[in-house]
């Protein structure tokens, strides 16, 4: 039993990254159980850097205080799992392209997500076998319009229509849905801390983790840190970065206690260490929206 963390090597972790990282090793720590970290590269070849920034992501974790169980676990190191697990799925191919998606589906989750409206499920062979000649596809489960409710341990019960979404796309890169579930299910993680944003998808992955045979974690979405505005946070936000904050004499710690004061934690500018925050933190209070400015 395990919680994890499981960063993109997109860029460099931000404020948000890490208040959601620090609150997923807190979440273990309270519920005895460990703590992992998984790199989710599958989807970085349009990035050139992926590999140095994994491994500045590891790096920030440590300079925060915290430690995780076994070594970094990498999803370009686990395809045959990825194609196994499809192998076991109803599948069908899919020939549609995002903007027919865009103008046929209903309005985006939260997260941004259309739901699949089905256009592709009953096409015959030959109209598939005609279709391919034009496209590669991508690959969908059969979902049958599956209602699934899953636990929030802050949200309580949360219903959500599983519609036949992606599993591996027409490039051949296996979908971050597929992956994500079978990692979880392989590495024995039984729950999940991440952004509210991602709440909407929980019942996808809950109906894919039953599918393989598995039960899906316990989740826990926090609130997110915002900018002035009440956008979720991104790097161009500016001095959002361990990096970016050192350089204006912000150390890691201070950014530790940064961090602890958004979550009630600690007063601001008290100094703290991680396992203080471990005797602070009480996993029935749901970790609030955080407004971070860059006059901060």
């Amino acid at each position: 039993m395990s919680g994890r963390f499981a960063p993109s090597p997109t860029s460099n972790l931000h404020l948000g990254n890490l208040r959601t990282a620090l609150v997923a090793a807190l979440m273990a720590q309270a519920s005895d159980v460990g703590f992992l970290v998984r790199i989710e590269d599958l989807d970085v070849t349009r990035v050139a850097a992926a590999g140095d920034i994994a491994t500045r992501q590891v790096e920030d974790l440590a300079a925060l205080g915290l430690r995780w169980d076994g070594p970094v676990v990498r999803q370009s190191a686990r395809l045959e799992l990825y194609r196994a697990a499809i192998d076991s799925l109803p599948t069908y191919e899919c020939f549609c392209t995002r903007r027919e998606i865009a103008e046929a589906a209903s309005a985006p989750h939260a997260d941004g997500y259309r739901p699949y409206p089905g256009t592709c499920r009953n096409l015959s062979a030959s109209e598939r076998a005609a279709r391919r000649d034009v496209r590669p596809p991508a690959l969908r489960v059969d979902a049958q319009g599956a209602c699934v409710t899953v636990h929030d341990q802050w949200a309580g019960a949360v219903s959500g229509l599983v519609d036949d979404f992606v599993v591996r796309r027409n490039d051949g890169v296996y979908a971050y849905n597929l992956a994500v579930v079978v990692d979880d299910l392989a590495q024995g993680v039984t729950q999940v801390v991440r952004g509210e944003d991602l709440l909407t998808s929980s019942p996808r992955q809950a109906w894919l983790a039953r599918r393989l045979g598995g039960r899906e974690p316990l989740y826990g979405h926090v609130g997110l840190v915002v900018n002035a505005a009440g956008h979720r946070l991104a790097k161009r936000d500016g001095a959002v970065t361990l990096e970016d904050l050192a350089a204006r004499g912000i150390s890691a710690s201070d950014v530790l206690s940064l961090l602890g004061a958004s979550l009630g934690l600690n007063h601001p500018g008290e100094p703290v260490t991680l396992l203080e925050l471990n005797r602070r933190f009480d996993p029935a209070v749901k970790p609030p929206t955080w407004v971070w400015s860059r006059d901060a």
